[in-house]
Parts: structure tokens; sequence; C-alpha cells
């Protein structure tokens, strides 16, 4: 009397789905991190973007009027100054240069995007008018003294602002 096993024993089963319940465990948070982290990317480069488009009209500005625009003067020069993600860029005239904060909305963003319940913050900024730095450079040699940084963590930010 000997029966050929044509499947799996209940135990078998059981320890299959155990096994792959402890693998999904261990490999479903690192994979969720690296979807936000995607997600906040994205979202930034929002940000770059809008930044980017600024650049030239303020350059165009400083070149006609031989000084930076006041705050008035930026709203009437930059028509897109919000995003799906992006809340406000905000114009700083500086004693050595210019520069302008993208400042993240504090819903319908990644959860990296937020700081303690506010939206960080993406910045770029130029001393001439020809080279604008990213975010945190305030080396008087290659970036913009006296800025004021923006808070975006590193790995999102886009490659030219790290």
């Amino acid at each position: 009397m000997e029966q050929d096993q044509k499947g799996l024993t209940l135990i078998e089963t059981m320890m299959t789905f155990a096994i792959i319940g402890i693998l999904a465990t261990i490999a479903i948070p690192p994979a969720y991190q690296l979807y936000e982290d995607s997600v906040a990317r994205d979202q930034v480069m929002e940000a770059f973007g809008l930044l980017q488009s600024v650049e030239s009209p303020v350059v165009a500005f400083y070149s006609d009027k031989g000084r930076w625009p006041t705050k008035l003067e930026f709203d009437s020069l930059v028509t897109a100054r919000t995003g799906r993600y992006v809340a406000s860029l905000t114009p700083l005239p500086l004693a050595s240069g210019f520069q302008v904060t993208a400042t993240f909305k504090i819903n319908g963003v990644s959860a990296s995007l937020l700081n303690e319940g506010v939206g960080r913050t993406l910045v770029v900024a130029t001393k001439d008018g020809a080279q604008w730095i990213c975010n945190d450079n305030t080396d008087p040699a290659t970036g913009v003294p006296g800025l004021v940084a923006g808070n975006v963590l590193s790995q999102h930010r886009p490659p030219v602002c790290k």
C-alpha cells in the first residue's frame, strides 16, 4: 500500500508561506525607501526647473539696471512662482549677489521634503549672473557668501546641487 505524494503537505505549505513572509518583511522596507527617495527626487526636479527658469529674467534685469530686482520687481519678472509641489519662489538680494529659494508645499509632497511640518527648501544663487550655484555653497571663491542655504537632503538634490 504505497501512495505517491502528488502535492505539498499542510506543514510544507505553511513553511513555504512562513519563508515568503520572512523574506517580504526583510525586503519591503528598503524597497519602499528607494521608492520614496525616487519620488522625492522627482519632486525636487520640479523645484529645480522652476529655479532655472528664473535665472534668465533675473540676469537680464541685472544687465539692464545694474542691480538685483526687489521682491516686487521679481514678482513682475517671474510669472511661474508655484508648482505642483512648490509652494513659493522667494527672491533674496544679498550683499554679494542674489538668491532664489523654492519652498515645498506641506501637502501632497514626499515626507522627505518636510522638516518638522514645514516644506524644505532648495536654493540657487549667483554673484555675477554668469554662474549660478545650487543650495549651500558659501565659499567666497566658488560660491555666494551670505546665502541662506537650502535644506533639501543631499540624496534628493539634482546632481548639480550635490
